[in-house]
Protein backbone atom coordinates (compact mmCIF):
# COMPACT_ATOMS: atom_id res chain seq x y z
CA UNK A 1 0.00 0.00 0.00
CA UNK A 2 1.32 3.42 -0.90
CA UNK A 3 1.55 5.91 1.91
CA UNK A 4 3.83 8.79 2.69
CA UNK A 5 6.05 6.16 4.37
CA UNK A 6 6.31 3.68 1.47
CA UNK A 7 7.03 3.83 -2.23
CA UNK A 8 5.27 1.09 -4.22
CA UNK A 9 8.36 0.47 -6.32
CA UNK A 10 10.68 -0.16 -3.35
CA UNK A 11 11.46 -3.87 -3.34
CA UNK A 12 14.32 -3.66 -0.85
CA UNK A 13 12.34 -5.85 1.57
CA UNK A 14 12.26 -8.85 -0.80
CA UNK A 15 14.15 -10.51 -3.60
CA UNK A 16 12.24 -10.82 -6.85
CA UNK A 17 13.16 -14.06 -8.62
CA UNK A 18 13.79 -14.43 -12.31
CA UNK A 19 10.78 -14.36 -14.61
CA UNK A 20 12.63 -16.32 -17.29
CA UNK A 21 10.66 -19.23 -18.66
CA UNK A 22 7.32 -18.07 -17.29
CA UNK A 23 4.38 -16.84 -19.38
CA UNK A 24 2.40 -13.82 -18.27
CA UNK A 25 -0.78 -12.13 -19.41
CA UNK A 26 -1.33 -8.44 -18.84
CA UNK A 27 -4.92 -7.17 -19.12
CA UNK A 28 -5.12 -3.39 -19.16
CA UNK A 29 -8.24 -1.22 -18.96
CA UNK A 30 -8.46 1.53 -21.56
CA UNK A 31 -10.54 3.79 -19.29
CA UNK A 32 -8.23 6.37 -17.64
CA UNK A 33 -5.65 5.46 -20.29
CA UNK A 34 -3.03 7.96 -19.15
CA UNK A 35 -2.94 6.17 -15.79
CA UNK A 36 -3.34 2.60 -17.04
CA UNK A 37 -0.74 3.13 -19.76
CA UNK A 38 1.80 4.10 -17.11
CA UNK A 39 0.80 1.07 -15.01
CA UNK A 40 1.25 -1.17 -18.05
CA UNK A 41 4.70 0.26 -18.79
CA UNK A 42 5.76 -0.33 -15.18
CA UNK A 43 4.53 -3.94 -15.21
CA UNK A 44 5.93 -4.79 -18.64
CA UNK A 45 9.31 -3.21 -17.94
CA UNK A 46 9.67 -5.01 -14.61
CA UNK A 47 8.87 -8.39 -16.21
CA UNK A 48 11.57 -7.74 -18.81
CA UNK A 49 14.04 -6.54 -16.18
CA UNK A 50 13.48 -9.80 -14.28
CA UNK A 51 14.25 -11.87 -17.38
CA UNK A 52 10.89 -12.53 -19.03
CA UNK A 53 11.07 -12.89 -22.80
CA UNK A 54 8.85 -10.42 -24.67
CA UNK A 55 7.29 -13.39 -26.53
CA UNK A 56 6.16 -14.77 -23.15
CA UNK A 57 4.14 -11.66 -22.29
CA UNK A 58 0.66 -11.55 -23.83
CA UNK A 59 -0.92 -8.10 -23.55
CA UNK A 60 -4.59 -7.32 -24.18
CA UNK A 61 -6.76 -4.24 -23.75
CA UNK A 62 -10.28 -4.18 -22.36
CA UNK A 63 -12.66 -1.19 -22.26
CA UNK A 64 -12.69 -0.58 -18.50
CA UNK A 65 -11.76 -1.97 -15.11
CA UNK A 66 -14.97 -4.03 -14.86
CA UNK A 67 -13.95 -5.90 -18.02
CA UNK A 68 -10.63 -6.93 -16.47
CA UNK A 69 -12.54 -9.86 -14.98
CA UNK A 70 -13.63 -11.37 -18.28
CA UNK A 71 -10.36 -10.38 -19.94
CA UNK A 72 -8.38 -12.38 -17.37
CA UNK A 73 -10.81 -15.29 -17.60
CA UNK A 74 -10.57 -15.37 -21.41
CA UNK A 75 -6.77 -15.28 -21.32
CA UNK A 76 -6.56 -18.15 -18.85
CA UNK A 77 -9.19 -20.15 -20.79
CA UNK A 78 -7.45 -19.75 -24.14
CA UNK A 79 -3.74 -19.41 -23.36
CA UNK A 80 -1.18 -21.38 -21.39
CA UNK A 81 -0.14 -18.73 -18.87
CA UNK A 82 1.48 -18.89 -15.45
CA UNK A 83 -0.15 -15.68 -14.16
CA UNK A 84 -2.28 -12.75 -15.29
CA UNK A 85 -1.78 -9.15 -14.18
CA UNK A 86 -4.91 -6.94 -14.21
CA UNK A 87 -4.27 -3.19 -14.49
CA UNK A 88 -6.96 -0.56 -14.14
CA UNK A 89 -7.93 2.67 -12.45
CA UNK A 90 -11.25 3.63 -10.88
CA UNK A 91 -11.50 7.23 -9.69
CA UNK A 92 -14.27 8.13 -7.27
CA UNK A 93 -16.99 10.35 -8.62
CA UNK A 94 -20.11 11.86 -7.12
CA UNK A 95 -22.21 8.67 -7.14
CA UNK A 96 -21.88 5.24 -5.48
CA UNK A 97 -20.88 3.77 -8.88
CA UNK A 98 -17.26 3.78 -7.63
CA UNK A 99 -18.12 1.46 -4.73
CA UNK A 100 -19.97 -1.03 -6.91
CA UNK A 101 -17.26 -1.19 -9.57
CA UNK A 102 -14.37 -1.51 -7.09
CA UNK A 103 -16.12 -4.25 -5.16
CA UNK A 104 -17.13 -6.17 -8.28
CA UNK A 105 -13.64 -5.95 -9.81
CA UNK A 106 -11.89 -7.08 -6.63
CA UNK A 107 -14.23 -10.03 -6.14
CA UNK A 108 -14.27 -10.92 -9.82
CA UNK A 109 -10.49 -11.01 -10.11
CA UNK A 110 -10.28 -13.18 -6.99
CA UNK A 111 -12.88 -15.56 -8.44
CA UNK A 112 -10.99 -15.89 -11.73
CA UNK A 113 -7.86 -16.79 -9.80
CA UNK A 114 -9.71 -19.46 -7.83
CA UNK A 115 -11.49 -20.80 -10.94
CA UNK A 116 -8.23 -21.33 -12.83
CA UNK A 117 -5.94 -22.05 -9.83
CA UNK A 118 -3.52 -19.43 -11.21
CA UNK A 119 -2.33 -16.12 -9.81
CA UNK A 120 -4.48 -13.26 -11.08
CA UNK A 121 -3.01 -10.06 -9.73
CA UNK A 122 -5.08 -7.04 -8.67
CA UNK A 123 -3.21 -4.04 -10.05
CA UNK A 124 -6.20 -1.70 -9.95
CA UNK A 125 -5.93 1.77 -8.49
CA UNK A 126 -8.99 2.89 -6.52
CA UNK A 127 -8.37 6.56 -5.86
CA UNK A 128 -10.27 9.65 -4.82
CA UNK A 129 -8.93 11.79 -7.67
CA UNK A 130 -6.67 11.96 -10.73
CA UNK A 131 -3.70 13.29 -8.76
CA UNK A 132 -3.72 10.28 -6.43
CA UNK A 133 -3.88 7.98 -9.45
CA UNK A 134 -0.91 9.65 -11.14
CA UNK A 135 1.06 9.55 -7.88
CA UNK A 136 0.66 5.74 -7.95
CA UNK A 137 1.28 5.30 -11.68
CA UNK A 138 4.89 6.41 -11.77
CA UNK A 139 4.63 9.49 -9.55
CA UNK A 140 5.77 10.15 -6.01
CA UNK A 141 4.38 6.85 -4.69
CA UNK A 142 6.06 4.72 -7.36
CA UNK A 143 4.16 2.54 -9.81
CA UNK A 144 1.55 -0.04 -8.84
CA UNK A 145 2.24 -1.71 -12.20
CA UNK A 146 5.73 -2.55 -10.93
CA UNK A 147 4.21 -3.94 -7.73
CA UNK A 148 1.69 -6.04 -9.66
CA UNK A 149 4.40 -7.56 -11.88
CA UNK A 150 6.61 -8.32 -8.88
CA UNK A 151 3.64 -9.96 -7.16
CA UNK A 152 2.95 -12.08 -10.25
CA UNK A 153 6.55 -13.30 -10.37
CA UNK A 154 6.59 -14.06 -6.65
CA UNK A 155 3.32 -16.00 -6.86
CA UNK A 156 4.45 -18.03 -9.88
CA UNK A 157 7.67 -18.85 -8.04
CA UNK A 158 5.65 -19.88 -4.98
CA UNK A 159 3.53 -22.23 -7.08
CA UNK A 160 6.68 -23.71 -8.64
CA UNK A 161 8.24 -24.36 -5.24
CA UNK A 162 5.20 -25.97 -3.57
Amino acid sequence: MATHLKNLSDFSHTTIPSAKGYRFGIVTAQWNADVTGALYKGAYDLLLKQGANPEDILSVLVPGSYELISGADLLLSKQNLDAVICLGCVIQGETPHFDYICNAVANGIANVSIKHAKPVIFGVLTTLNQDQAMDRAGGKHGNKGDEAAATAILMVELEKNL
